[in-house]
């Protein structure tokens, strides 16, 4: 009993400290620097005045426009209302967004206000997603070890990206949320505690929310195989459980890429074909590689990748001091070192169930990595916000990682490591970089040689230094350079 209270109020902890910080970058950033903000306010817009679902068209995007409404921070004497490129987007978001509009609207007559309560939506969604990500993650982890979901969904909570872009007006929170209650749902369903309906209506949704979540329906049969193979279901066992998987997330998809098509024609079923044909002048891949070359091309996609995966704010423009990249870089690369130590002394012991998580939350990252190289063969597009799709493999690595790093042997070793490449980068003259590796190498040290039972107080202390970054980012480089 003592441990579900005190499970309770770090869930509490987590779920109010998220809403704080994003209820702050809400009110706080200047309206309409989240990417692509106005065109989605402009959607919701169309649906709370009764104009029914808008259509894209050529004039819906303008790139000389936007550059000059980003350049000059979206001045009040330039409108919003042209921008209208995300037009094709599935409809969910906008649906549920379209009364919080039409109620502040008519209580205040200003845009501002209505900026400001979808936002709120917006962040409502995104506690949500941080409560289905700890759900999820307490799926994941084994009984004993369900602090480290909390980690992780802390860890996840406090990306400074993700909390700016659930602050802003976009559907990136409401799909994620679901996607994220789908592996929920997923995992609970390969031991048999979930139903297969509950999946295929949580698919729908996620159908009719944005394509960037549309990896659930491979998963599908992989969600299938897993338990088939498992229970050694014959073939007609398996067509009777695809039809709840998938019946109801194709008709509910369905209604929406009917209506695409009797707009846009065949074989555009999710308008993807007619905003490719209106988003002219945006940034070609191969223009871009023809300019830079190959080599040059990938090294920057992979930096502007990694630096916006974790902070990179208004329209790619606002990026934090070299050294805080270098600090998360290095943290990062802590995490997955101790997950991979985590998976070699492991993996042979895994049983089916630890491999139904792997095979999930594998496919899932690989989708998402897979879908986002193919978005930037054609678009330049090195955001990496798209790859918050695979954030629950993300967590997962992230938190055990670290608390693999807690064991002395893992700790001696890392410790080693990270103080001969703070010696090597302080001969080199650089001196930031070797102290934020002799900070690293100090903090594996003290991991590794706390008491057991102080351990949780730094996990605790990681999560608060994550939120003061979310602080500074907002008020020493968002509102200063955008404001």
């Amino acid at each position: 009993m003592a441990y579900r209270s005190r499970d309770n109020r770090r869930t509490w902890a987590l779920i109010l400290a998220y809403l704080l910080i994003g209820g702050l970058y809400a009110l706080r950033t200047p309206l309409w620097q989240v990417p692509d903000e106005p065109a989605h306010y402009n959607y919701i817009r169309a649906l709370a005045r009764g104009e029914g679902f808008p259509v894209m068209s050529p004039g819906d995007y303008d790139q000389a426009y936007l550059e000059r409404l980003t350049a000059e921070h979206f001045p009040a004497s330039l409108p919003i209302d042209s921008l209208e490129y995300e037009d094709h987007q599935p409809p969910l978001y906008y649906l549920l967004a379209a009364p919080v509009f039409w109620s502040a609207e008519h209580l205040a007559h200003a845009q501002t206000v209505t900026v400001y309560a979808v936002r709120l939506f917006t962040v409502a969604l995104g506690g949500c997603a941080v409560w289905l990500m700890l759900q999820l993650l307490r799926e994941v982890f084994p009984p004993t070890r369900q602090s480290l979901a909390w980690l992780g969904a802390g860890l996840i909570a406090f990306i400074p990206q993700f909390v700016a872009i659930t602050a802003g007006i976009n559907n990136d929170a409401l799909m994620l949320g679901l996607l994220w209650l789908w592996l929920w749902l997923a995992l609970r369903y390969l031991r048999g505690a979930a139903s297969p309906w509950a999946l295929g209506v949580t698919l729908g949704a996620i159908l009719l929310t944005k394509t960037t979540g549309y990896g659930a329906l491979p998963l599908t049969f992989v969600v299938l195989w897993r338990r088939g193979r498992r229970e050694s279901w014959s073939a007609r066992r398996a067509w009777r459980e695809l039809l709840p998987l998938l019946g109801p997330g194709l008709l509910l998809g369905g209604l929406w890429w009917g209506r695409d098509l009797l707009v846009y024609g065949w074989p555009d079923a999710l308008g993807l074909l007619r905003h490719n044909a209106v988003v002219v002048n945006q940034p070609r891949t191969v223009d871009w590689v023809a300019r830079v070359g190959w080599g040059q091309f990938l090294l920057d996609a992979a930096r502007t990748t990694f630096q916006s995966f974790w902070a990179q704010f208004g329209w790619m423009g606002v990026m934090l001091d070299a050294r805080i990249y270098f600090g998360l870089a290095v943290f990062t690369a802590v995490g997955l070192w101790g997950a991979a130590w985590h998976g070699v002394k492991y993996a042979p012991r895994y049983t089916a169930r630890h491999w139904d998580r792997v095979w999930l939350l594998g496919s899932l990252a690989l989708l998402s990595g897979t879908m986002y190289g193919g978005y930037n063969l054609t678009f330049v597009q090195h955001q990496g916000r798209y790859l918050f799709t695979a954030l629950p493999l993300f967590g997962w690595l992230m938190a055990g990682g670290l608390a693999q790093l807690t064991a002395r042997r893992a700790a001696v070793s890392t410790a080693i490591l990270l103080g001969s490449a703070a010696l090597i980068t302080g001969v080199t003259g650089h001196a930031w970089g070797a102290l934020i590796l002799a900070l690293a190498t100090g903090g594996v040290i003290l991991a590794g040689t706390l008491p057991r039972q102080w351990q949780p107080w730094l996990a605790t202390s990681l999560l608060l230094a994550l939120l003061l970054l979310d602080g500074v980012s907002l008020f020493w480089f968002i509102v200063p350079q955008l404001g």
